[in-house]
């Protein structure tokens, strides 16, 4: 059993009385240097600072001070507030398990940052940049979003305010804390467009409102299925979006899903999902290089870069991998030949989506035979904008896309109900 106890920048005086005598009474006391500080001496207690790499190191340091067999309050774990935010705690848990663990939480730095801001936990949305970059921010700049976002170092401040007016949202307004809850907590304020770029001290929280009306003016930052074409760098090759839409409609992502995009092109579907849903992930196959570099790009402007992996080779090749993790779901929307689509069906996880687009006579037979033989939807989706005709408008028709969208039928659970009729070879 490994204790793992949440501190602050206050020390040990800001423990409860039960914390404070786990750490003073451990046999064996492990974390950071800056942690490992703020505890006066104990005579006879072994203290170890983290390994680096920590993941790669963190097994042989457990091992070697008996951390697996070691009895209740004898090793015990520094952590940062809530060990189990962004923390070492989640790291250990995974290594160990739930069982194997005891976790103490003290007061975050997210929720002191709200405590100083006076916003509630239901109104803000908190999001860790540490180790990810100020990227993953623009998926969450909802108009009047409030975000508290922990911070890799002192530069990360600087870098929020620069991608924030890059984005034309340079009225935002930004408050960095450092050091919360401790004797030199500090504070900056300002609006993005006027931050002041010299660093501040580390161990930093930005809490940040983000200007309503220059985020309704955005056309990228809603979550919603189908962007506007705008949002993207493309050549041509993409999901146009109100197609893009019902394709979304019908894989329906969840968190921790994970989609095959199978010639994706721009990536439209694939970072729309990934965009969808927490945890969400896609990978992406196109073999022309420089698309595949385009839809790296447009998931790293889009903020789901760590989310959407991008292979390139022909999408067969990849399809009948059986080293790729297989899918929850599949979209193929360009190079839908029979073989992909069975080879992609059978990879597909039971319980699984599976949507594919047609705009040829050819392609549309192959969807109106997988329709026959597995069942699911068969839908003719015609749109039609207003165009200019001389002076007036006049119906232009975009050309006719057919879309199959199934079920894999899941393994059936005793006493189970589902409100989708799941569909059989």
């Amino acid at each position: 059993m490994i204790d793992i106890v949440g501190i602050g920048d206050g020390g040990l005086a800001d423990l409860p009385q039960r914390s404070r005598d786990l750490v003073l009474g451990a046999r064996v006391l492990v974390g950071g240097r800056r942690h490992l500080d703020l505890i006066p001496d104990v005579p006879g207690q072994e203290r170890h600072g983290w390994p680096t790499p920590l993941k790669a190191g963190l097994p042989a340091l457990l091992t070697n001070v008996d951390a697996y067999a070691a009895p209740p309050g004898a090793v015990v774990v520094l952590a940062s507030g809530d060990p189990l935010r962004s923390g070492v705690g989640t790291t250990i848990r995974n290594l160990v398990g739930a069982d194997g663990v005891r976790i103490h939480p003290h007061v975050s730095s997210d929720t002191l940052a709200r405590a100083r801001m006076a916003w509630s936990a239901e109104d803000t949305t908190v999001l860790t940049l540490v180790g990810r970059g100020v990227d993953a921010l623009r998926q969450h700049l909802d108009p009047g979003a409030h975000l508290v976002l922990l911070c890799s170092n002192g530069t990360t401040p600087a870098q929020i305010a620069g991608l924030l007016t890059s984005e034309g949202l340079g009225h935002s307004q930004l408050t960095a804390w450092w050091h919360l809850g401790g004797p030199a907590e500090g504070t900056r304020a300002a609006t993005a467009a006027d931050w002041d770029t010299t660093p501040t001290p580390d161990l930093v929280v930005v809490c940040a409102v983000i200007d309503r009306d220059q985020a309704l003016a955005h056309p990228a930052l809603s979550t919603a299925p189908g962007l506007p074409e705008a949002a993207y760098e493309t050549d041509g090759q993409l999901t146009k979006r109100d197609v893009r839409a019902s394709a979304l409609a019908h894989l329906r992502p969840w968190r921790g899903g994970r989609l095959w995009d199978l010639g994706a092109g721009t990536g439209t579907v694939g970072i729309e999902w990934a965009r969808a849903a927490e945890g969400a992930a896609t990978i992406a196959v196109e073999q022309h290089p420089e698309r595949a570099a385009r839809i790296r790009a447009n998931a790293t402007h889009l903020g789901v870069s760590r989310a959407v992996t991008v292979i390139e080779t022909d999408v067969l090749t990849a399809a009948s991998d059986p080293d790729l993790p297989a899918p929850d779901a599949v979209f193929v929307g360009g190079g839908l030949t029979r073989d992909l689509l069975t080879a992609a069906w059978d990879r597909l996880t039971p319980g699984g989506r599976f949507v594919a687009h047609a705009v040829t006579l050819g392609t549309e037979a192959i969807l109106v035979d997988a329709h026959a033989r597995l069942g699911g939807h068969l839908t003719r989706i015609t749109i039609e904008h207003a165009t200019p005709l001389g002076r007036h408008l006049s119906w232009t028709p975009a050309r006719p896309v057919v879309q199959w969208s199934a079920t894999k039928a899941a393994a059936a659970q005793p006493g189970s109900r589902h409100t989708d009729t799941p569909t059989t070879p």
